[in-house]
């Protein structure tokens, strides 16, 4: 879109560059001749991920490190707030840790930026499941936040205080709330990824949880072109804005489309030691205030993202960092 090309040659900083959603988002900068610094830890993302992008620039550093944050933010035009622990199960046994990264070290970046008079615009990342299970549907940013894990309840704290600050200090801040993405660079083992790899063992059976819950599908690239596309949209600051599909799928309808693309016949085994204990049932997006505020519709069907991760999958395997001292993978496998 011409409306990005404002991005080209512009110094931008990514904080969680290297994950999932931000190395997308650090490609479509690259792709644009934007000049891009990322801040990240490494504790989720892979440097691999980004390092073959050109101008780019890494820090490996927390936010919760006050001089390399405020150091990084200086001669900045634009920022984007990608950094959070993400995993909901991670959240159960490691609350403090979700709360220190996605709460207290925003609070630490939002300073930062209210002293950066150069900054254009700080877009900060929340999750769609800060909604807790659908009341309605489709989900429009005025449904009801009701989180229903701690990570929920830690990205609503976060954006909250971006909100407050952004009123406060005056920075020009937009939040915007991503529902399920999908696709290459995985950092973490979601369901997708976990059906995939299942399926690629040659087994005749996958073993799951909760096969009924629905979960809007959104390809990673629609999603970072959104964020994007919050940068630099006019008339948007203080704004909150939902970037999803509308498109929902079962776990099982999941399956289903997956087995399909794959051409493998499995039968699921349903094992309950996997529910999650609060598990959100249903969530559908409402993207219409996007669409008419920054031009944004999906532009990649779930089938045609499916097939880009499958082949990801195949190539790349699947491997994750460990992200906390004395972490093991045993409870994970249990969600």
């Amino acid at each position: 879109m011409k409306i990005l090309e404002e991005l080209t040659n512009k110094e931008v900083l990514v904080t969680g560059g290297c994950g999932f959603i931000g190395s997308q988002v650090t490609k479509q900068l690259s792709d644009l001749d934007a000049k891009i610094t990322i801040i990240d830890n490494l504790s989720s993302g892979k440097e691999e991920y980004v390092k073959e992008i050109p101008n780019v620039s890494l820090i490996n550093a927390d936010l919760n490190d006050k001089e390399k944050i405020q150091d990084a933010v200086k001669n900045k035009d634009y920022v984007i707030n990608l950094a959070a622990l993400p995993f909901i199960p991670d959240s159960y046994f490691y609350p403090n840790e979700f709360f220190e990264t996605n709460v207290n070290a925003t609070i630490n970046l939002s300073l930062a930026v209210s002293k950066e008079k150069k900054i254009k615009r700080f877009v900060h990342i929340s999750s769609s499941e800060i909604y807790g299970s659908a009341r309605h549907v489709p989900m429009d940013e005025n449904h009801p936040t009701t989180p229903q894990s701690t990570y929920a309840v830690s990205k609503l704290a976060g954006e909250r205080v971006v909100f407050t600050m952004h009123k406060e200090h005056n920075f020009p801040a937009v939040i915007i709330r991503p529902f399920n993405s999908f696709g290459p660079n995985i950092t973490q083992p979601y369901i997708i990824p976990e059906i995939i790899s299942q399926m690629l063992k040659d087994q005749d059976e996958i073993t799951l949880g909760n096969i009924h819950s629905k979960r809007d599908l959104t390809f990673v690239s629609d999603t970072a072109r959104g964020i994007l596309l919050a940068l630099v949209v006019e008339g948007i600051i203080g704004e909150t804005i939902n970037i999803g599909s509308q498109r929902a799928l079962s776990i099982k309808e999941l399956v289903q489309e997956i087995s399909g693309i794959m051409k493998k016949e499995v039968s699921i085994n349903v094992d309950s030691t996997r529910f999650r204990p609060d598990d959100v049932d249903t969530l559908v997006c409402d993207y219409n205030k996007a669409n008419k505020l920054l031009g944004w519709k999906p532009q990649v069907s779930i089938n045609e993202g499916l097939e880009k991760t499958i082949e990801w999958v195949k190539q790349n395997g699947i491997s994750f960092n460990k992200p906390f001292k004395g972490w093991t993978s045993s409870y994970r496998k249990k969600f």
